[in-house]
């Protein structure tokens, strides 16, 4: 059911129906649980909305994630993260795998989402929405690798993106976190 719904959103955007998401909150995925996780529950909060794999060489910015997390949850801001394998078969595990690893080796408390694909003809209509332009312009293109980050503000608008390389808990990030939550 829940495919269906990722399809026909999918389908509907592309062939200009007449329904556009025009923030985040239009997105429905599935929780690392397989349940429905409206982005619309965040509504008021600021987001950073990752891309996530297990055997990167990026994977120890769930630490960093996690810490930023932790920083700044109490003021309004929830991290996302998406697992997906469309790098180099980096997150080749189940959901219950990537569950277990993430709060095993990392601790991770921040919302997960069930594994999706951030590129390519199946990809996720959220990233879509976010690589396409739709959600901002200046944001837009290809997710070149896992861990790149969107930075979505408290009205649901992607506000900026930071590539893998810069770690979540730098500078850049927490400067634009600390201006979206204010």
């Amino acid at each position: 059911m829940l495919r269906l719904f990722y399809t026909l959103t999918a389908i509907a955007a592309i062939a200009g129906s007449g329904f556009a998401a025009e923030t985040v909150y239009n997105f429905t995925p599935a929780a690392i649980d397989g349940k429905p996780a409206p982005l619309a529950a965040w509504k008021g909060k600021v987001m950073l909305l990752v891309n996530v794999a297990s055997k990167c060489g990026y994977t120890p910015q769930y630490k960093g994630l996690e810490a930023v997390y932790e920083e700044y949850k109490d003021r309004g801001l929830v991290i996302v993260g998406f697992p997906a394998n469309n790098f180099g078969g980096q997150e080749p595990g189940t959901n219950e795998e990537i569950q277990t690893f993430c709060s095993r080796t990392y601790n991770v408390t921040f919302p997960m989402m069930s594994k999706i694909s951030v590129k390519g003809d199946d990809q996720a209509p959220l990233y879509h929405f976010l690589t396409g332009g739709a959600a901002n312009a200046a944001l837009a293109g290809d997710i070149k690798w896992n861990f790149t980050k969107f930075l979505v503000d408290r009205d649901g608008k992607v506000v900026a993106r930071f590539e893998p390389a810069v770690t979540p808990d730098s500078a850049d990030v927490k400067s634009a976190i600390e201006k979206a939550l204010k």
